[in-house]
């Protein structure tokens, strides 16, 4: 097992650096008591628990119990526990800035200056410091930009920092999937439905696929589908962005849709970022009954 502690300024970015490290596959929790870092540990390291990746948010929101910061380290050393500790910095100018956006008190400034606060913690944290593994600077960067340091640095999990792309196909008649971030309409398209031998059949069947995709309207569409996300995901992806769902809708959700997006899977594949596909409504047209 192994704990990243990820500690640091207040305002400097240990919630935003907590939630990359949970997205990544570790279990995460925050605000934990120095102290009880080796008895964490061991809870984690029984069998019937199964954790092996840990990241905790430890800060001067301990109050005293932050002042026994190297005792809990010590415990873990007893343990046999590989341990590193992030520490996220910021200038002093940022994390004023930060404060007069968010309005947010300063933890050691609550009837003070932020300013005052600031100081109080560079004091108090200048041990710490001096024992971390990493130390990241979040004055001038991007959320976005803080999650690829991290991933390049703590991520073992090849899938963790890309993009999933999720391809849903759902018919219009039973609502627009709440989740979705792009939804297509290919009710323009040949339908199916209305070829008797092919009704009681789904968009998983090569004769309806082959009847759908004979139709040059339907390779053209395809086409364009494809060269626009061709031309999205880089954009997606360097935002930041986890998982991207690209729904593509019919009536009924179980003929031109599943086609479609059986062909943007396969099409989608080229690249490397992790793809799943869902067809929501494919069995709730009762008209094939």
């Amino acid at each position: 097992m192994r704990i990243v502690i990820v500690t640091g300024m207040s305002g400097a970015g240990k919630t935003t650096a907590l939630k990359i490290f949970e997205d990544a596959g570790f279990y995460v929790a925050d605000n934990l008591p120095a102290p009880l870092l080796g008895d964490f540990a061991q809870f984690c390291m029984k069998r019937d628990v199964g954790i092996t990746q840990v990241a905790l948010g430890v800060d001067i929101r301990g109050g005293q119990m932050f002042t026994d910061f190297s005792m809990g380290l010590l415990e873990l050393d007893k343990l046999g526990v590989a341990w590193s500790i992030l520490f996220l910095d910021s200038s002093n100018e940022a994390l004023l800035n930060r404060y007069k956006e968010t309005r947010h008190l300063h933890p050691l400034a609550k009837n003070d200056l932020v300013s005052v606060g600031i100081a109080k913690e560079r004091v108090l944290l200048e041990e710490v410091r001096e024992r971390a593994t990493y130390i990241m600077d979040t004055s001038g960067i991007l959320p976005r930009q803080l999650k690829i340091k991290i991933l390049n640095i703590f991520s073992e999990n090849e899938a963790a920092g890309k993009l999933l792309i999720n391809v849903m196909s759902f018919g219009f008649k039973y609502g627009i999937p709440e989740e979705a971030d792009l939804v297509f309409d290919v009710r323009f398209l040949p339908n199916p439905f209305y070829n008797p031998e092919l009704k009681p059949m789904s968009g998983m069947d090569a004769a309806v696929r082959e009847y759908v995709m004979s139709h040059d309207v339907s390779v053209r569409f395809m086409d364009s589908l494809f060269a626009m996300l061709n031309f999205l995901i880089p954009h997606y992806i360097s935002e930041g962005k986890n998982q991207l769902i690209v729904a593509i809708g019919c009536t009924g959700g179980r003929h031109r849709s599943v086609t479609l997006s059986q062909e943007l899977h396969k099409a989608l594949s080229v690249h490397e970022n992790p793809i799943a596909i869902h067809h929501r409504d494919i069995d709730k047209d009762q008209s094939r009954k």
